[in-house]
C-alpha cells in the first residue's frame, strides 16, 4: 500500500507539472524561420514553456487557455546572437578604475545592461572578458529569471601574457600585485594551467589576448602575444575539455599563429592578410570583426577620453577597419556577428549589420551571422539561431523586411527569449 501511495503521489506530481505548462501563440504577418530560406507570409508560432512547438501557415486557432500575441504586420525572426560583448562595462571609463571599483560594481553595471542588451533583440550573447565573476552571476540571473537579459555564454578573465593586452598595466608593481586575476601565463606548461583554471572556475569559452589591444595602456604595438607553442596548448588544453577559445587579435601574424594552433575564432581581426585568412579558412576559424567597437573608438577620439598611449594605438587602426571582412568574403572565411558591446553603448549592437553590408556582406549573410552562424560558433544550432519545432523559444519582431534593410533590425519593437516576453 506504501508503494501504490507513492507512485500515486508522483503520478498526481507529473500530471499537475504536465497542467502548469505554459502556451503562447504569435500570429505574425512575416515569419524568417531562418536566413537561408524564404520568408513566410501569415503564420502561427505556438510556444509552450520555453520551447517552440509548431509553426503553421497562416492564423490557426489558439487553445482556450493560450496566452496570444498578435504581431499583425510585422516580421518575426530569430532572436539575434552577439558573440562578442563586455555587459559589466560601459564606454568611456577611466583605465584606473579598476583599482578602484568593487568586482560587485560589475554586476549591478551588468544587471543594467543585460536589460538594455536584451530589449535591443539580443537573446544570446558571448561575454568576452569580465572580472572573474561577474559574468558568471549576471549568466545564472538570467538563466533563472531574476534578471531580464539575454542568455549569456560567459568567459570570465581573460588570458594574456605578463604585461600584454588583458593584463593589468599603468600601475606601480606593487598595485599590480593586489589587481592580478591570476590568468597571466609564460610557457605551455602555465598556459594549459591556466585554462585549467579557468574552466574549474566555471567559463564556458576560453578567452586569450593572442595580440597587443587598442584600449589598453600596453603601448608595445598590435602584434602578436603568445609563442605558437603557448597558444597550441591553450588550444589543445580547452578542446581536450570541450571548450572552444576566442582570440582577441588585430595583427596579420598573431591572427595567423592563432589560426594555426587551432584557435576557434579571431576577435577583430582587423590587419588579417591573405596568409592569415587562409590559415583562418584552413582551420575552420570563425571571423568575429566587431565593427562597432571602431565606430565607438572614432567618436571618442580628441576628447579627452582616451590617453596618449591608447589614441596613437587607435590611430593606427582606423584605416584597416572592415578591409578583412570583405577579403574573408572572397576567400571563403565565415563571418560571425560580433560587436565588442562596452566599448560603445550597449543597446546599438544592430549598427553592426549596416557596418557588415558596407564590408560587402548580402542583408541575408549579415543576419545569417548574427542567427545560424553565431550558433555554429557556440555549437548551439541545435538550440538557437532558427524558429523551428524544438528550438528555444528566442525570437524578436521587428518593422519591415531585414532581408532588404538591415537597418530594420536597429528598431526591435517585441523580443521573447526563453519563452518569456521581454518587458
Amino acid at each position: 500500500m506504501r508503494k501504490l501511495g507513492w507512485a500515486a503521489a508522483l503520478t498526481l506530481t507529473l500530471l499537475g507539472t504536465a497542467a502548469q505548462a505554459k502556451t503562447t501563440v504569435i500570429y505574425a504577418g512575416h515569419v524568417i524561420t531562418d536566413p537561408d530560406k524564404p520568408a513566410l507570409g501569415t503564420s502561427t508560432i505556438t510556444v509552450t514553456d520555453d520551447r517552440i512547438t509548431s509553426v503553421s501557415a497562416g492564423r490557426t486557432p489558439a487553445p482556450a487557455d493560450a496566452e496570444i500575441v498578435d504581431l499583425g504586420d510585422k516580421t518575426l525572426l530569430p532572436g539575434l546572437i552577439d558573440l562578442h560583448v563586455h555587459l559589466t562595462g560601459d564606454p568611456g571609463g577611466d583605465y584606473r578604475s579598476e583599482a578602484v571599483d568593487p568586482d560587485e560594481w560589475g554586476v549591478v553595471v551588468g544587471v543594467k545592461n543585460a536589460g538594455i542588451t536584451l530589449r535591443a533583440g539580443f537573446t544570446t550573447v558571448r561575454e568576452a572578458g569580465s572580472a572573474q565573476y561577474t559574468a558568471f552571476s549576471l549568466r545564472r540571473g538570467t538563466a533563472a529569471g531574476f534578471v531580464e537579459g539575454p542568455r549569456i555564454v560567459a568567459a570570465g578573465p581573460a588570458l594574456s601574457i605578463i604585461g600584454g593586452h588583458g593584463d593589468v598595466t599603468g600601475f606601480r608593481e606593487d598595485v599590480h600585485g593586489v589587481l592580478d586575476q591570476g590568468y597571466t601565463c609564460t610557457g605551455a606548461v602555465e598556459c594549459a594551467e591556466k585554462v585549467r583554471k579557468a574552466s574549474r572556475a566555471g567559463a564556458d569559452v576560453i578567452k586569450i589576448t593572442a595580440t597587443g589591444g587598442v584600449l589598453s595602456q600596453q603601448g608595445r604595438g598590435l602584434d602578436g602575444h603568445f609563442t605558437s607553442p603557448e597558444l597550441q596548448s591553450i588550444a589543445d588544453t580547452a578542446h581536450s575539455l570541450g571548450l572552444k577559445v576566442m582570440a582577441h587579435a588585430h595583427g596579420a601574424r598573431g591572427i595567423e599563429s592563432a589560426a594555426a594552433a587551432g584557435i576557434d575564432s579571431i576577435e577583430h581581426g582587423t590587419f588579417a592578410d591573405d596568409a592569415a585568412l587562409r590559415a583562418m579558412k584552413a582551420k575552420g576559424s570563425y571571423l568575429v570583426p566587431t565593427l562597432m567597437a571602431f565606430e565607438g573608438v572614432r567618436e571618442r577620439l580628441g576628447k579627452g577620453i582616451y590617453t596618449p598611449t591608447v589614441e596613437e594605438k587607435v590611430r593606427m587602426t582606423m584605416g584597416s577597419v572592415g578591409k578583412a571582412v570583405t577579403r574573408a568574403k572572397e576567400l571563403g572565411v565565415p563571418v560571425a556577428f560580433g560587436t565588442d558591446a562596452g566599448v560603445f553603448e550597449h543597446g546599438r549592437n544592430a549598427g553592426e549589420f549596416a557596418l557588415l553590408v558596407k564590408a560587402g556582406l548580402t542583408p541575408r549573410e549579415a543576419l545569417a551571422s548574427a542567427t545560424t552562424v553565431a550558433a555554429k560558433v557556440l555549437s548551439m544550432e541545435s538550440e538557437i539561431g532558427r524558429i523551428a519545432p524544438g528550438m528555444s523559444a528566442d525570437m524578436i519582431a521587428v518593422s519591415g523586411d531585414p532581408l532588404a534593410d538591415v537597418t530594420t533590425l536597429e528598431k526591435v519593437d517585441w523580443v521573447m527569449v526563453r519563452g518569456r516576453i521581454a518587458d
